[in-house]
């Protein structure tokens, strides 16, 4: 089967058109033809070869809503038809057999873990992935807005999972971009107490209407200093240094803060940050194919919808300029025009 994409083909480059053979199906995987891809900042970073682990042609793209198109024998009993509505995100395929698997947390597989990028991914008229990794979608969520719950939604929901957030929580964000504007709106959901850390005043109002009950200038040293004690849980979404002992200064007995920006600085974090308190400094990753199932039936249920604007996949390399440029409007998706 010949698999029309976009790729790069060095880093750093402009994408360029690229046909590939995707060969015979594996029999624990599904077919899935692209309707809509987001496109993440982690796009950027591979195809920039920002992590060092790249390899090309690299095809992008792990933020995919489409339809099954194909199954593989053993994927045919496992509750996916073909034609049905799916999303995949940054995995695409995990062993099912090592411990951490096995507990139900494919995303730290220890043996067949494997990202959908590698795997070629969405920026393409159709894409693969191990058929546990085919979320499927419910049918009052808006497909052209959901692919960015795929990534960006689920690494925010995911700390949410972790540290027991409720209708009781007190939630910080630190960070009003593609994932901390989806965070405001799954805390507006569950009911939590959120306070929205902002550089940019203009974004007040907006911010507002997302959901949020409080917005800080995170710029104001002493608007942080006056929250100390306040947060059960703090999520910084930045992926740039800050001066982080305001915010553990904020965190409430038990606090906890967690990073799931991929700052490339070490965090100094000083002990008695931790020991006064009891407070924890915590991150994750993606979710699991049971956790990105959990978000996905929240926001059709909660009308949960990312921010977005579109773009058509052929113009895929003025999305990527939009994005590096800080231009998006929270989220950029693409739609397929194969």
């Amino acid at each position: 089967m010949t698999v029309k994409s976009y790729a790069a083909m060095q880093a750093g480059q402009a994408l360029e058109r690229y046909d590939y053979d995707a060969g015979p199906l594996d029999a624990e995987d599904v077919e899935v033809e692209v309707e809509y891809c987001g496109v993440c900042h982690s796009d950027l970073s591979m195809i920039d070869n920002e992590w060092g682990a790249s390899t090309y042609p690299l095809v992008a793209g792990h933020e995919v809503i489409g339809r099954v198109v194909g199954l593989g024998d053993s994927a045919k009993n496992k509750g996916l038809s073909l034609g049905q509505r799916v999303g995949i995100g940054w995995l695409a395929k995990s062993c099912q057999h090592c411990d951490a698997c096995i507990n139900g947390e494919q995303v730290n597989c220890q043996q067949g873990k494997v990202s959908t990028i590698s795997n070629h991914g969405g920026f393409a008229s159709s894409l693969r992935a191990n058929w546990q990794w085919a979320i499927p979608l419910p049918e009052k969520l808006d497909v052209a807005t959901a692919g960015p719950l795929l990534c960006g939604g689920i690494t925010v929901f995911k700390p949410l999972l972790m540290h027991n957030v409720s209708v009781s929580s007190r939630v910080g964000v630190i960070g009003i971009g593609g994932l901390g504007h989806i965070a405001i709106k799954i805390l507006r959901a569950i009911g939590a107490e959120v306070t929205a850390f902002s550089s940019s005043a203009s974004k007040t109002q907006a911010i507002l209407d997302m959901g949020a009950d409080h917005v800080v200038n995170s710029r104001d040293p002493e608007a942080l200093k006056a929250l100390a004690g306040q947060f059960d849980l703090i999520i910084s979404t930045v992926a740039v240094d800050l001066d982080w002992q305001p915010y553990f200064n904020a965190l409430a007995p038990n606090g906890k803060f967690h990073t799931v920006g991929a700052v490339m600085k070490p965090f100094e974090v000083p002990a008695f940050s931790l020991i006064t308190g009891d407070h924890a400094v915590t991150g994750s990753s993606t979710g699991s194919p049971g956790q990105l199932r959990k978000l996905l039936k929240l926001a059709g249920r909660a009308n949960i919808a990312p921010t977005v604007e579109y773009f058509p996949m052929s113009k895929i390399n003025d999305a990527l300029d939009h994005l590096r440029a800080g231009k998006a409007n929270y989220r950029i998706v693409l739609k397929a025009d194969f």
